[in-house]
C-alpha cells in the first residue's frame, strides 16, 4: 500500500501564523481550523462516503453546532494534509457550506497513520459496512507486518490488543478481502451471510463469478451447508463450474410440516426459470383465476 510519506519533523508553533485561524489543544495535541482545501483522504481508505440520508444529516448538524469532533491528520510534502479520520466529516462541511473544520495534526509514519486510520474510524463511526470492517483490518494487520513484527501470530496478538476482537474472529473477518467486489457487495447489502461469504472466499475469482451468476439465475442466497460443501470439493481438486451451478441450484427444503409452495411446480417450467419468475407466473394465474371466481 503506497502512501505519501510526511516532510519530517514540523514546527508547531507556527501554525497561527499559517492559517490565520485559531489554533487550541485537546490533551497536549494541536487542533487546528483547517481550510478544507488542504485536506486529502489516503491514498487508500476502505471506509465509504456516501451522500445518503444519514450525510445530510450530518450536514444539518455541523449546519446548527459545527463540528464537534475533529479529525486526525498528517502533514504532506506538497504542504497540505492526509486527512486519516474524519472524511464523511469533511463532506458534511462542504454540504453545509462550511470552509473549514477542526483537525488534530500529528507526525507519523505510514504505518502507524494506516493503524491511526483504520482504528480511528472503527471507533468513531456508527455504521460500518463488513467490507469497510474487513480492509479495516486487513489495513491494521499490513501495518502491523510491516513495522517489523515478527511473525502471523504476533500481529494477531496486537491487533486483539489493538481492537478487543477474538483472533479468530478477526481472521474470518478479514477472509472478506478474498471476495470479488460482486460478492463483497451482497454481503454488504446483506444478500449474503457472513459465514457462507467465508467459505466462499476460499475460491478463485472464475469460481465466485460462477457462484454470483448462480444467485442471479435461482434468486438464491448460498446456505453455510452448500457454501461448505463448495469448498471442500475445491481442496479435493473436483470443483467444476457446473458442479457450482448443481449445488446451487437445488431447491431449499421448507421447514418440516410446511408446504413446499411453488416449488413443486418446477417440473411444468423451464429449467432456466428461477423461483421468482415461477412465483412471478404462478401467482400471475391465481389472480386472473380470482378475478374470474369474483365475476
Amino acid at each position: 500500500m503506497q502512501r505519501k510519506q510526511t516532510s519530517g519533523n514540523l514546527a508547531l508553533a507556527g501554525y497561527d501564523d499559517i492559517f490565520k485561524s485559531s489554533v487550541t489543544t485537546l490533551n497536549g495535541e494541536i487542533i487546528v481550523e483547517m481550510p478544507l482545501g488542504r485536506l486529502h483522504p489516503p491514498d487508500y481508505h476502505p471506509f465509504q462516503v456516501n451522500d445518503d440520508m444519514n450525510m445530510y444529516r450530518l450536514a444539518g448538524k455541523i449546519k446548527r453546532h459545527g463540528v464537534l469532533e475533529p479529525g486526525l491528520a498528517r502533514p504532506r510534502t506538497d504542504g497540505d494534509y492526509e486527512l486519516l479520520c474524519g472524511n464523511r466529516r469533511k463532506r458534511a462541511c462542504e454540504l453545509a457550506e462550511r470552509p473549514t473544520m477542526p483537525v488534530i495534526i500529528r507526525e507519523m509514519d505510514d504505518e502507524t497513520a494506516a493503524r491511526a486510520m483504520a482504528d480511528s474510524n472503527l471507533e468513531a463511526r456508527e455504521h460500518i459496512l463488513p467490507s469497510e470492517r474487513a480492509w479495516a483490518y486487513k489495513v491494521m494487520m499490513d501495518s502491523f507486518n510491516h513495522n517489523g513484527v515478527k511473525g502471523e501470530s504476533q500481529s494477531y496478538e496486537m491487533m486483539e490488543t489493538e481492537t478487543g476482537v477474538k483472533k479468530s474472529q478477526l481472521y474470518r473477518v478479514m477472509r472478506l478481502t478474498e471476495l470479488v467486489l460482486d460478492l463483497l457487495d451482497r454481503v454488504d447489502a446483506k444478500k449474503l451471510a457472513l459465514n457462507p461469504a467465508v467459505e466462499l472466499s476460499y475460491l478463485t475469482q472464475k469460481e465466485q463469478a460462477a457462484v454470483a451468476s448462480a444467485m442471479d439465475n435461482y434468486q438464491i442466497k448460498p446456505s453455510l451447508s452448500q457454501a461448505v460443501r463448495i469448498k471442500k470439493m475445491k481442496q479435493a481438486g473436483t470443483l467444476t463450474l457446473p458442479e457450482i451451478e448443481r449445488i446451487l441450484s437445488e431447491a431449499k427444503k421448507p421447514p418440516k410440516g410446511e408446504p413446499s409452495g411453488s416449488l413443486r411446480f418446477r417440473k411444468y417450467f423451464p429449467p432456466e426459470y428461477s423461483q421468482k419468475q415461477m412465483d412471478a407466473v404462478i401467482v400471475g394465474l391465481l389472480t386472473e383465476w380470482r378475478s374470474g371466481v369474483a365475476v
